[in-house]
């Protein structure tokens, strides 16, 4: 009976352990800037092992990181959000969107931003999203 307890004991320990390490492989990782393709992450290791090429870059929400010491302060600036825009179209509204795609430092931070410029004969009806941090300047 305690050789059961235990194996059981020890299944438990380890099978515990086992859902622990089942999900992202790192909780803290906010540092992440995205690069559109792997050749422009920087340090890119390449190992040829007969027909398999392997790349060691790292790959996180759809994008590749760039490597931390070739990151500059630039990749954290957007400098579109104070451009007026053109209101005379059909909708009577511009956005400006300002998310991975244009800023490349918001990767893996759960962010984005937008500026929306309306002609006065607009209504603007507000929306939330749940679990999601939203800006937006009007």
């Amino acid at each position: 009976m305690k050789m059961s307890f235990g194996l059981c004991s020890l299944f438990l320990v380890f099978w515990l352990a086992s859902i622990a390490y089942a999900s992202d492989p790192s909780q803290l990782q906010d540092f992440c800037v995205a690069v559109p393709d792997a050749k422009n992450a920087g340090n890119i290791y390449i190992l040829k092992v007969g027909l398999f090429v392997c790349l060691n870059v790292v790959f996180v929400n759809g994008k590749f990181c760039k490597n931390p010491n070739m990151v500059v302060a630039d990749d954290f600036l957007f400098q579109g959000l104070n451009k007026a825009g053109n209101t005379s179209n059909n909708l009577g509204s511009v956005v400006t969107p300002v998310n991975v795609n244009q800023l490349e430092g918001l990767n893996t931070l759960g962010v984005s931003m937008a500026r929306v410029i309306k002609s006065r004969r607009i209504r603007n009806e507000q929306a939330t999203i749940a679990r999601m941090n939203e800006e937006l300047d009007l």
